[in-house]
């Protein structure tokens, strides 16, 4: 549609809503006095009759003007509130204190009470024109109710709902919808109402009131709320077998961008009952700039988030080093869309090969790496035990002998909370890898650290994925133990830790970040399936397959005597580094080279002679 096509109907809507107020001016002035002899006509002196005519066509451009000075022209009405009330009373007000002045310097006669009448008139009728767009409305969606309405509880009866209630009310894209009731734990608010909609409850009353309104979906509006109290409040709504809706977050509702557009499906992430880790990560990436920067493992979850991330704040160059050619793929060319000017390397490599890891820092040297390469499957890992060595453990020293022999300033391992007391090789190997960085960086110019976390949220082969791809097949739903709990953070959160970790490096480090309660992973998959639409033990039902080998009930993030050490964000330790004979743990290592690659049966026990916390499970 042209501008000009646009700005001809507004034209005419303008003009037609001026011959209807030319109408009411008329109506108004007539019924003004009709209103003063009770309806009766003959009663009516004629001089009144005579005044009003003779004045009108005064008192219809003067009443335009006061219309359009007060905008009464420009406001889109299907979305009136109190400000356009307050303008169609101060105009109303305006025609007849003027109707009077004029009548009375012109000397027209008219009765004292007609001035009153005919503004009490004028403004019903012109609201009545205004509003009558949305009454018709609201007579349609009453007259097309049926199975199809949706018919929605509010969680939280603060400024977030009053606008998504409002929008709902007004929008003709949402006509299917009707708002039932509020919920909010204020006692101050109970019985109060938004736009004619009650607080009925707090959320003890959700699963009830949803019944006894028959409710098909619940919408959360409170941005401001903390994850934990979010996570109770979704908890309950599960309950309910309604969908589920919620606002992101209150900055949303501090830019006034707060809309029924921005509501989202409750999502897992929303489950875990702490806040985000915030790092402000614009006030500490200038390390980053300039800089030649190197990722392994660069087309992974975790390594793809980092280049996109890194991409942002201007390196000299990219390195992406991958194994695997079709990940590296991918984010080469996600990179290369979002960022033109990147200066991108992407290379196929291993980082088990000495000869490639020295070609490849020879060649480019970088300043800044990120190793996020590894083998983290668990089960996997136990049936393959030398494959986790080679890669975890052989690759890490390789690259790290490639970073100090090529004059790296920094260098951030990727390792997990499974290096804490291992109980499998896939941690135990994580460990060693960490033992790895804490020796080196005593003998290096290159600062080594370490950052640990626990299970990251989406990525490749973890178990929200799993679960959701079981619930799409109608389940089961696969849980090792009922019992069984982990720590949880979101891809963001860990980029974001491993980033601030790359900033605050001083070497020797290990990095941790505080994740808050561990989450129950039954817990886990019956609020999915829920989510999904589906009732645990029900639609989908949850089986208990057992502990896999090398699995524990619950993780860990420090050893007792690594101890924690306060940053500047209160949401990221340090553990102190232990205490390990250096030249002793070097010989290990060349020992666990030669022998890994004969693919011993016995390899387990090497590496429980260099990490003595590692617990063989049998």
């Amino acid at each position: 549609m042209t501008r000009r096509t646009i700005d001809r109907k507004l034209a005419f809507r303008r003009f037609c809503l001026i011959l209807f107020d030319v109408a009411v001016i008329i109506v108004s002035s007539v019924l003004g006095l009709l209103l003063r002899f009770d309806f009766h006509f003959d009663r009516v002196d004629m001089r009144f009759v005579e005044s009003l005519w003779r004045y009108l066509p005064i008192n219809i451009v003067t009443t335009l003007l006061i219309f359009y000075i007060l905008r009464l022209y420009h406001s889109i009405w299907r979305f009136a509130g109190i400000v356009e009330m307050q303008n169609v009373t101060a105009a109303c007000i305006l025609s007849a204190l003027l109707q009077f002045a004029g009548l009375n310097i012109m000397n027209y006669p008219v009765p004292r009470s007609y001035y009153f009448l005919y503004g009490g008139v004028l403004f019903f009728l012109t609201l009545g024109n205004r509003f009558a767009y949305r009454f018709i409305r609201y007579i349609r969606r009453l007259a097309n109710k049926s199975s199809e309405i949706k018919s929605v509880m509010i969680i939280g009866a603060g400024e977030a709902a009053n606008v998504i209630i409002k929008e709902i009310i007004s929008s003709e894209h949402i006509s299917n919808t009707t708002v039932k009731c509020i919920i909010d734990d204020d006692p101050l608010k109970q019985g109060t109402y938004i736009h004619g909609i009650k607080v009925v409850g707090t959320r003890d009353d959700i699963i009830d009131t949803a019944n006894l309104f028959h409710i098909n979906e619940i919408i959360i509006a409170m941005p401001s709320v903390a994850k934990k109290t979010i996570r109770e409040i979704v908890e309950i709504c599960n309950e309910t077998g309604c969908n589920l809706k919620i606002l992101p977050g209150v900055y949303q509702l501090m830019s006034g961008e707060v809309s029924v557009s921005k509501l989202r499906n409750v999502e897992v992430e929303d489950l875990l009952g702490r806040d985000s880790i915030e790092v402000n990560l614009d006030s500490i990436m200038g390390y980053v700039k300039d800089k030649v920067v190197l990722v392994t493992g660069g087309g992974g979850s975790i390594g793809s988030e980092l280049c996109r991330q890194l991409a942002a704040y201007h390196p000299k160059q990219l390195i992406i080093v991958d194994i695997y050619e079709n990940n590296a793929y991918d984010i080469q060319q996600e990179l290369k869309a979002h960022y033109p000017k990147l200066n991108l390397v992407v290379l196929i490599a291993s980082v088990r090969s000495t000869t490639r890891m020295n070609y490849i820092f020879k060649t480019y040297k970088p300043q800044i790496v990120y190793h996020a390469a590894a083998h983290k499957h668990v089960p996997l890992m136990e049936d393959s035990p030398n494959e986790a060595i080679k890669n975890n453990v052989l690759g890490t020293w390789k690259t790290v002998q490639a970073a100090d022999l090529y004059g790296t300033e920094r260098f951030v391992l990727i390792s997990t909370d499974k290096a804490v007391n291992p109980t499998n090789i896939m941690g135990a190997s994580k460990r060693i890898c960490e033992m790895i960085i804490q020796t080196y960086n005593k003998r290096s110019k290159t600062e080594f650290v370490a950052v640990r976390f626990g299970n990251v949220l989406g990525s490749n082969g973890s178990v929200i994925p799993l679960f959701e791809k079981q619930i799409r097949e109608g389940g089961p739903v696969t849980v090792t133990h009922p019992d069984i709990i982990r720590y949880f953070m979101t891809i963001s959160e860990a980029v974001s830790l491993v980033l601030q970790a790359g900033a605050y490096a001083k070497g020797g480090e290990i990095f941790v970040l505080d994740m808050g309660e561990p989450v129950k992973i039954l817990d886990l998959a019956e609020n999915l399936i829920r989510l999904s639409g589906y009732k645990p033990g029900e639609d989908i039902m949850i089986e208990f397959t057992g502990l896999r080998p090398g699995e524990k009930l619950y993780e860990e993030l420090l050893m007792e005597e690594e101890g924690l050490q306060a940053t500047e964000n209160n949401l990221i330790y340090i553990g102190k580094p232990i205490e390990m004979d250096e030249e002793r743990f070097l010989r290990q290592l060349e020992e666990l080279q030669d022998i890994c690659v004969l693919e011993p049966v016995e390899i387990r026990k090497k590496v429980k002679e260099i990490v003595p916390t590692y617990i063989i499970k049998t």
